[in-house]
């Protein structure tokens, strides 16, 4: 494992403010957070500052620019009231893949947004790998026990009502992790963070979003190995071609403690 130094004081997640007669309303924080590889900017994305070592090492992966922790020297976390930045120090291959990237980011991408910045469109357009020769069929209950219990895993929703959550899910229905974020993909790429450091055999289980499944999710879920994806709302019909590109499978809810499988 990589070695981690704080710089700063950490910052509120959500704030309390006044709604006309009605008692304090919460809402989350949203700060911008910079990626620093090797004193190179690469991007700078919106997000609810929580769970910053998850969201670092969850967006280096999904973004491909390291390939594991061990790509990984350290990272120092700075933190004011202008924001976050993430400053990473890695190894000779990862910073070499850096350079080549073509997906390397030249602006503020948004908390909705986990495409913005893209050099070259035709980027989306390359097949995800396969993370499976068959398509994963999950169990209906567990579905649904998944379902029921997701809403006791979002604290932060809790207070706010306004954010969103990814958790990880065994075949069993059983929530292992679970990350909140004003940004879906952000909270992906906190619960693909966790599970790295976890070393989660992805095969076990499955995703579980409080969104609708995006393309930027099904990038992500592929890139990582995932093979079976649970939203709350519907795929677009391109992250679902995606989908079918990575053999994930895709499920979304069809009622409060329901799922069907989408082809």
């Amino acid at each position: 494992m990589f070695t981690v130094k704080y710089h700063g004081d950490a910052l509120p997640t959500y704030h309390k403010v006044d709604v006309g007669e009605h008692p304090q309303w919460a809402i989350p924080e949203e700060v911008p957070v910079a990626f620093v590889f090797n004193r190179r900017n690469y991007a700078v994305m919106m997000a609810t500052p929580d769970d910053l070592v998850d969201f670092a090492l969850g967006f280096s992966l999904s973004e491909q620019v390291v390939k594991s922790i061990a790509d990984i020297v350290s990272l120092d976390i700075y933190q004011t009231q202008q924001g976050v930045d993430f400053r990473f120090k890695i190894i000779g291959s990862s910073v070499e893949k850096l350079e080549l990237t073509q997906r390397r980011r030249n602006m503020v991408g948004s908390a909705s947004c986990g495409l913005c910045g893209l050099e070259n469109a035709e980027t989306l357009f390359v097949k995800l790998p396969k993370t499976t020769k068959v398509k994963r069929k999950l169990d209906m209950s567990a579905l649904s026990k998944a379902l029921v219990a997701f809403p006791q895993h979002q604290p932060l929703n809790e207070h706010t009502h306004s954010v969103h959550a990814a958790a990880w899910v065994s075949l069993f229905g059983e929530i292992a992790f679970a990350r909140e974020d004003v940004g879906r993909h952000n909270a992906l790429d906190k619960l693909l963070g966790a599970m790295a450091r976890a070393e989660v055999d992805v095969k076990q289980g499955f995703v579980l979003m409080s969104s609708r499944c995006s393309y930027e999710i099904v990038e992500k879920a592929a890139h990582a190995g995932v093979q079976a994806i649970l939203s709350i709302s519907g795929p677009t019909a391109f992250a679902l071609r995606k989908a079918r590109e990575g053999n994930i499978a895709i499920y979304a809810r069809s009622g409060k403690e329901t799922a069907y499988l989408i082809e």
